[in-house]
């Protein structure tokens, strides 16, 4: 398994029990791939540079989080598929850190 780290933006409208139901489905596509999540970081309400959706403002979560590399894709089409979060990237974190030289 690898450990990749996924960052969300949602919509503001969203209230807490809305966030933390659709932070439950998408940590139980993570779990129903064989993965396991490590972190979930409420990053909270920020300014946006340029308008999404029309709005000024968005709620970031980061998920950490170790699964098999195909099962990411099915995570990103269900991120896609729901409503309620704008944009998302998904990045492969490196399995050590490297030391400089």
């Amino acid at each position: 398994m690898r450990k990749f780290e996924t960052l969300l933006l949602l919509s503001p409208e969203l209230g807490s029990q809305p966030r933390e139901d659709l932070l439950a489905v998408l940590t139980g596509v993570i779990e129903r791939e064989q993965g396991s999540v490590l972190a979930v970081d409420h990053w909270g309400m920020r300014d946006l540079a340029y308008p999404v959706r029309k709005h000024m403002r968005g709620y970031y979560v980061r998920l950490e989080y170790a699964v098999a590399g195909p099962s990411v894709a099915e995570l990103e089409r269900i991120i896609r598929i729901t409503d309620g979060i704008y944009k998302f990237v998904t990045v492969k974190l490196a399995d050590e850190a490297e030391e400089a030289a």
